[in-house]
């Protein structure tokens, strides 16, 4: 059985889950971004049990096939941003359309409808996020930060960040008010 989680986004989130998983005495066969494999089916009661549990620590289960389609999307982006985004080779709309094995126009048009953004948009927001993330780490040059989220170069990486954010990517690496926005919120 295979159980769908909104807002897993990162390592330490499968640890988590993985963890109140264990606790409840439910056997996981995997723990991936988005995705629980069960050994056995569960029982409703458990079922809402655990979707109790999640919700507590800022989770919930995905009951809807479109709510499934477009957190696949999502944990898609934020993995490619996270962990691999310079590795990309493709454009965007067709890795997600391979990765899904669905007509990327379809995708679109569902991600659009359940969360009121475009793909590219939420794509584009997360990549800025990142930015912040590296710029406030202070460990890498613009360039490099340009480099490692495979933009075309330190310009259009700053025409973006001015764009969305408002500010430089300078003027905000001075900022120290402004803090970032945790990745299930963009």
């Amino acid at each position: 059985m295979k159980l769908y989680i909104k807002n897993m986004v990162c390592s330490r989130c499968k640890m988590v889950v993985k963890s109140l998983f264990e606790n409840m005495g439910v056997i996981t066969l995997s723990v991936e971004l988005g995705v629980v494999e069960l050994e056995n089916d569960i029982q409703e009661y458990q079922k809402q049990e655990l979707r109790e549990k999640l919700l507590a620590i800022g989770f919930d289960l995905i009951d809807d096939k479109k709510s499934k389609t477009v957190e696949k999307i999502k944990t898609l982006i934020i993995d490619l941003v996270q962990n691999k985004n310079n590795d990309l080779k493709i454009n965007l709309s067709d890795y997600i359309s391979q990765e899904l094995h669905q007509d990327y126009n379809t995708l679109s048009n569902l991600f659009s409808e359940v969360e009121n953004t475009t793909i590219e948009k939420y794509f584009m927001n997360q990549k800025i996020e990142k930015v912040k993330e590296l710029i406030i780490y202070d460990e890498l040059s613009l360039s490099e930060i340009a480099y490692s989220l495979n933009y075309s170069s330190v310009s259009h990486l700053s025409n973006q960040f001015k764009k969305i954010t408002g500010f430089s990517p300078t003027y905000f690496k001075n900022l120290k008010s402004i803090k970032r926005r945790q990745i299930e919120d963009l």
